[in-house]
């Protein structure tokens, strides 16, 4: 036996001897390998999640989806070992592709949730990008006032959507009948509708940044601004089968951080945010995206909880045609657990 082999055995038992002794064990050396090392913090380490897939579907290829769209550019869900298929589904079906098991999580409206668990689904809400009314009412040039829209075509997505409920509550808030002063038309989503607007296959619709900018430009105006009575809605839920939420908490969880996280640095990176809007939304004018920018920032809340009150304008119109709605309570789809743990952690800032 070699020379070193031999002092090596004589300094462990010397360990060993000093030990049972009560001595104390000799700190490892600077030079131990580092396999040794990583072994033995193995031991003691939290185990890191697996990047885990999750199909998203959401109903608006519009400014309230620019969290979602930010998340995945820059690697937010990523970093958070989430790995999203993000889908668009317009907001008719996009409820029935979550109940179907084809996607596992919608971005969407309120209204299209509340007719489905009133139909028999079992979802929850677990967060709401958008908690107001994001819309300005775009009119045609010949529609100077609120008495010239009558008689006149106004577009929403589809019957009973957010589009739809909101269209009621701004006309008759300004003493417009929806269902006897205007024609009320289908007309499929908010691309749709600046699309019908400038054709002027309809006279009136609610729109956006940037369709609004560039109606305007096409000389359309704004006959009333939503946005800024700040009436509060479910225009961006987030939304998911409870029985999924049941067994999937930590990828539910990893999601909404991200969503939450988001939100904060887009206020800090306007330069990011206009590069992933121009992406998005196939805008090329910087100052269009700029104002988009500006108006979409006025619209999320740091926090984004879905609140009960943003369910009062669905339930009280769509009760009207549907019994079943009729005092509809919306704390039994609320799940704000998620963005509480988020925002318990900090990542609100």
């Amino acid at each position: 036996m070699g020379g070193s082999r031999r002092s090596l055995i004589a300094l462990s038992l010397s360990a060993i001897v000093a030990g049972a002794c009560g001595g104390t064990a000799a700190p490892v050396a600077a030079s131990a390998s580092p396999t040794a090392a990583r072994s033995a913090g193995a031991a003691t380490a939290t185990p890191q999640p697996t990047m885990q897939k999750i199909v998203v579907a959401f109903s608006e290829i519009y400014e309230g989806a620019l969290p979602m769209w930010y998340a995945q550019e820059k690697g937010i869900f990523q970093k958070n070992f989430v790995d999203p298929d993000l889908r668009f589904i317009a907001s008719s079906t996009g409820v029935a592709a979550l109940l179907a098991g084809e996607v596992q999580l919608f971005h969407g409206g309120g209204s299209e949730v509340v007719s489905a668990v009133a139909g028999g689904a079992d979802l929850l809400m677990v967060g709401n990008l958008v908690p107001i009314y994001p819309y300005v009412f775009m009119v045609s040039a010949n529609v100077k006032t609120l008495a010239d829209l009558k008689g006149k075509k106004v577009g929403v997505s589809s019957p009973g959507s957010t589009s739809d409920i909101a269209t009621r509550v701004g006309l008759a808030k300004l003493g417009i009948d929806p269902d006897k002063d205007v024609t009320i038309v289908a007309v499929g989503s908010s691309q749709n509708r600046t699309a019908a607007l400038l054709s002027g296959a309809i006279q009136g619709g609610l729109d956006q940044p940037p369709g609004s900018i560039v109606l305007e430009s096409k000389g359309l105006h704004s006959l009333f601004d939503m946005a800024s009575q700040k009436l509060p809605v479910v225009n961006n839920g987030i939304t998911l089968q409870r029985s999924y939420v049941g067994a999937n908490r930590p990828i539910v969880q990893r999601y909404m951080d991200s969503l939450v996280q988001s939100i904060a640095a887009l206020r800090k990176d306007k330069p990011g945010a206009l590069e992933v809007l121009q992406k998005q939304l196939g805008e090329k004018d910087q100052k269009v995206l700029g104002a988009t920018y500006d108006y979409a920032m006025g619209l999320f809340p740091s926090q984004p909880y879905a609140k009960i009150e943003a369910f009062a304008d669905s339930i009280r119109v769509l009760s009207a045609t549907n019994p079943k709605i009729a005092g509809f309570d919306a704390m039994k789809i609320l799940d704000d657990s998620f963005v509480k743990s988020a925002v318990d952690r900090g990542l609100d800032k």
